[in-house]
């Protein structure tokens, strides 16, 4: 008797229950649906339908590597941001619907200033996939951006994101350290950096901890080190009147706000995530005090 959509996807549930996924139903769904490239819709109105040998042994693959606590996104290459379909790859962080909170930030920044002068220039630092940079060219056209990873893998893997998604003529990626290779000034520097403190990197979920890439997650002994690098150097290379935009652990509003104000920042907002945890910050120079240094 030939597979049905609707016994693989029962198979693949009642496997991944009993391997200890917590959404193991939905999880089912989503890569039958993404391996088939059906709609979530599909799955039900088209139950009853066969599916050929091949395809049942790749989602019983891919249901292995779920059971092994493999995220269903890295077993599926790709992962949806911002409206955007992302490729994946091994040196870079999947991107996670939390920092989209970062991106519905500073679009109405990005919008006012491309208004303003005509255009808006952006710097992603630690860029990955490319996701919160692309996002914020994707929402206005008149903004061009530069991504930098010391990663080279994540570097192409970002231009290769650029290029799926039509944003490639108005995005450009450098390898640097933080700042260490970039010149000039740009409008809005942007930075999900690392933050996770290096002592809970061996508790954090199979999913994180062995499958993002550590130089992505582990942000030194208080998990403020990419914070303080680019604090440091941060005025030089933003304009007079741009804003700069962080992600942040949820405990670490207090401290990373000290240590951009050090260095003669000004916190222009702070905004929670859909969990209600601090994640973003976003500062402006702060002129007078500038002055006066």
């Amino acid at each position: 008797m030939a597979e049905t959509l609707d016994s693989l996807l029962a198979e693949s549930r009642d496997k991944l229950k009993a391997a200890g996924i917590e959404a193991a139903a939905l999880d089912a769904r989503h890569l039958v649906s993404g391996l088939l490239g059906l709609s979530r819709a599909a799955l039900v109105t088209r139950g009853g339908e066969p599916v050929g040998e091949a395809d049942a042994a790749r989602i019983r693959a891919a249901i292995e590597r779920r059971a092994a606590h493999e995220p269903v996104h890295r077993i599926l290459g790709e992962r949806e941001f911002f409206g955007l379909n992302l490729k994946l790859s091994k040196d870079t962080l999947e991107p996670r619907p939390d920092s989209e909170t970062l991106v519905d930030c500073l679009i109405p920044h990005v919008r006012r200033i491309a208004a303003r002068k005509g255009s808006c220039r952006i710097i992603d630092l630690g860029t990955g996939t490319g996701a919160i940079c692309l996002a914020l060219l994707n929402a206005v056209l008149d903004a061009r951006g530069l991504g930098t990873d010391i990663s080279d893998n994540a570097l192409q893997t970002a231009r290769e994101n650029a290029r799926r998604n039509g944003l490639a003529e108005r995005f450009e990626t450098l390898r640097s350290n933080w700042f260490e290779a970039v010149e000039g000034r740009f409008d809005v520097i942007v930075s999900n950096p690392p933050y996770i403190r290096s002592s809970v990197i061996a508790e954090l979920d199979p999913e994180v901890k062995y499958h993002d890439p550590v130089a992505a997650l582990d942000g030194g002994d208080e998990g403020l080190d990419a914070y303080r690098a680019i604090a440091l150097h941060a005025s030089r290379h933003l304009e007079t009147d741009g804003l700069l935009g962080l992600e942040i652990g949820f405990d670490q509003k207090q401290a990373v706000t000290a240590l951009f104000e050090a260095q003669g920042f000004r916190l222009l907002s702070g905004v929670k995530d859909l969990g209600g945890n601090d994640r973003v910050l976003v500062f402006e120079q702060d002129v007078e005090r500038s002055k006066d240094r």
